[in-house]
């Protein structure tokens, strides 16, 4: 008599954390039960009062620093010790005070980014996603654009109001000028920081939903391409293999946290789609192959030891691997657990940052650099900037000691982004950017961001190369897609926060530009703003072993007049195993 049950097919556990098997509804059920009280008070603790605070206490701070300088500067009598208080006034307002700027700008853009920008883009496709279910069926593209630009114009107006009245209530509070003298006690003082920090906020989303609204209506809503570049005589072309979300579990028999059961088992889906490429390039050479993040499903070492495992098998592939980080890379605190999280002083998210680092200098560090930020222009390769900090790296590994964060935060900024320099002056080259944003907390691990100093640096790499053309390599998607879906939570909560300002800063390289992203698994090709961007769907996810999956192979073409266009790419299926799929292995 064989088992029952057998292993290798996995049981309702395999589903504990699935988005496919479970509700969110279920999900968050779950959540309420397991999650820590404590852990939970201690990170809206470090995460939103310590930085509300910090910004509402610097106004004080800095008028109290003024009032004193002044009292000293127009006192009727300065003699020997009064100038020596007054030099410590300047002093401690020279040293002091930047490093206050300092806290009270990374705290206002943390509660901007943790709270106000989410607001806004959860308020405006809310109202996109119900429009939409009044749209016929027959809706042209126009129609859609038209209604996506009025939802974001209502969606401003909302906000706009909320924020005016939540400023208005709270500023009888506030004490943006007052004297430290003139509050006298700390319960006074936390009123008043907390009063000037929500005064502060407010305002800002205020005018910010204002100034977001309006470019959101009048920016060039996504649209599906109509169709793709025809082949040129003349044409300098690139074949890209780009894959997406490949999800490597570190157990042969494993399941992914998305998928559970309703999504392959084991790495032997990933392994076929290597042993295609394998073929497609010995016909005609791949010039890279992009994997655009979420590599792994949880960030472990066993998982990157088997990312690593399947590589091997085909050396004359990983030569030309590019890949970026992924939410599941970085941001997954516990497999079966989504209620589960880290503190923001804990080592873990820094662990889970270095294995990518580690895994990203190990394929790519002697091709890729990074951008030397000081002097405007490209830097070193990633392998040699990452080299002077390599002994205290693997002693963080080993021990993560608290005295090594901060070395390690600025070496994890500075790398990113990453470029692949075109080796004609008028060639194509490749920037990977890192769109994470860092989360404690398991449900909330799919929010995505790109910082100013990255597209700061893909500004740098656009005038050293005017000439040049780009593909723009992020993990989330820049944009929701112009389609109408069936549930809320499909359009929200995985986007980039700040994905319409990124289009919109990327707006000049329109016709030179290709963005190339995973994240939702959906087979999609668009334009927004000129710009080409291209949805990876997964090889391994949103399937079981026995049905197909796919991947695509796009031709790249720079022609005389220095456009980038996208030929029609190559469809790669991944056929399913027989019968039920649940093959021995």
């Amino acid at each position: 008599m064989g088992p029952i049950i057998d292993p290798r097919r996995g049981d309702v556990e395999d589903d504990a954390s699935s988005t496919r098997q479970r509700s969110m509804l279920s999900l968050a059920g779950s959540m309420l039960v397991e999650i820590s009280l404590l852990k939970l008070a201690l990170a809206w603790l470090v995460l939103l009062v310590v930085p509300g605070l910090l910004l509402g206490f610097a106004p004080i701070a800095a008028t109290a620093w003024f009032r004193a300088l002044t009292d000293r500067v127009f006192s009727p009598t300065i003699g020997f010790w009064s100038v020596l208080i007054l030099a410590a006034i300047v002093a401690i307002g020279w040293y002091g005070g930047r490093q206050l700027i300092r806290l009270a700008e990374s705290s206002f853009w943390s509660l901007t980014s943790i709270v106000v920008e989410p607001g806004y883009g959860a308020c405006r496709e809310g109202l996109r996603h119900v429009a939409e279910r009044f749209l016929p069926a027959t809706a042209t593209a126009g129609q859609r654009s038209a209604l996506r630009s009025a939802a974001a114009a209502v969606a401003g107006l909302v906000i706009c109001t909320i924020a005016i009245l939540v400023a208005i209530a709270a500023w009888p509070g506030t004490r943006l000028y007052s004297d430290l003298g003139e509050i006298r006690s700390l319960d006074r003082l936390a009123v008043a920081t907390l009063a000037n920090s929500i005064t502060l906020v407010a305002a800002y989303l205020a005018a910010g939903a204002l100034v977001w609204a309006a470019t959101d209506t009048t920016m060039d809503q996504p649209r599906d391409l109509d169709a793709f570049d025809e082949p040129r005589d003349g044409d300098r072309r690139w074949r890209i293999a780009h894959l997406s979300d490949i999800h490597v579990v570190g157990e042969r028999f494993g399941f992914r946290i998305e998928s559970g059961r309703s999504g392959p088992r084991g790495n032997d889906r990933l392994k076929q789609a290597f042993a295609r490429l394998q073929s497609i390039d010995e016909d005609l050479r791949l010039d890279a192959i992009l994997i655009s993040g979420d590599i792994t499903d949880a960030g472990r070492s066993a998982e990157w030891a088997e990312f690593f495992e399947v590589l091997a098998a085909h050396p004359s592939l990983a030569d030309r691997v590019l890949i970026i980080p992924g939410n599941h890379d970085l941001n997954i605190v516990d497999r079966a657990n989504p209620a589960r999280m880290d503190l923001p002083m804990s080592p873990n998210i820094k662990l889970r940052q270095l294995r990518a680092l580690s895994a990203m200098a190990a394929l790519q560090g002697d091709r890729v650099r990074v951008v030397d930020r000081p002097a405007s222009s490209l830097g070193p390769t990633l392998a040699e900037a990452v080299e002077p900090h390599a002994a205290a790296l693997r002693r963080f590994a080993d021990v993560a000691k608290p005295r090594l964060f901060r070395r390690f935060d600025e070496l994890w900024a500075s790398v990113f982004p990453m470029v692949l320099p075109p080796r004609e002056e008028d060639g194509l080259g490749i920037i990977l950017l890192n769109s994470n944003t860092d989360t404690h907390f398991s449900f909330t691990n799919a929010l995505g961001v790109i910082s100013a100093e990255e597209v700061k640096g893909i500004d740098t790499m656009s005038r050293r190369y005017p000439e040049a053309c780009w593909l723009i390599a992020l993990h989330h998607h820049v944009v929701e897609y112009p389609r109408p879906v069936k549930a809320f939570s499909e359009r929200i909560g995985t986007a980039l926060i700040n994905g319409n300002w990124f289009i919109r800063r990327l707006k000049p390289l329109a016709g030179r530009a290709v963005l190339m992203h995973g994240h939702r698994h959906v087979d999609w090709i668009g334009r927004c703003e000129g710009l080409l961007i291209v949805s990876a769907p997964s090889p391994v996810m949103e399937a079981t072993d026995d049905q197909p999956t796919c991947f695509h192979v796009h031709t790249l073409a720079i022609g005389a007049d220095r456009r980038l266009r996208l030929l029609a790419p190559e469809r790669i299926v991944l056929g399913g195993s027989p019968s039920d799929g649940r093959k021995d292995g």
